[in-house]
């Protein structure tokens, strides 16, 4: 089974769902976080995968 855990922007605070996925990047709902492509972004500032932390 994926991990579908969410995961927070350091910067804006933007969740990143994967059971709702990036309609606007063309992610797929049931997307884990780890499958993102490395160019992701964060939809609401830019910033990188890497600033991007697990939630609970």
């Amino acid at each position: 089974m994926k991990n579908l855990q969410k995961y927070k922007c350091v910067f804006c605070g933007h969740i990143y769902d994967p059971k709702i996925g990036d309609e606007k990047s063309g992610i797929a709902p049931g997307t884990a976080f780890e499958d993102l492509p490395e160019n992701w972004r964060c939809p609401s500032c830019g910033a990188e995968k890497e600033y991007f932390k697990p939630i609970d």
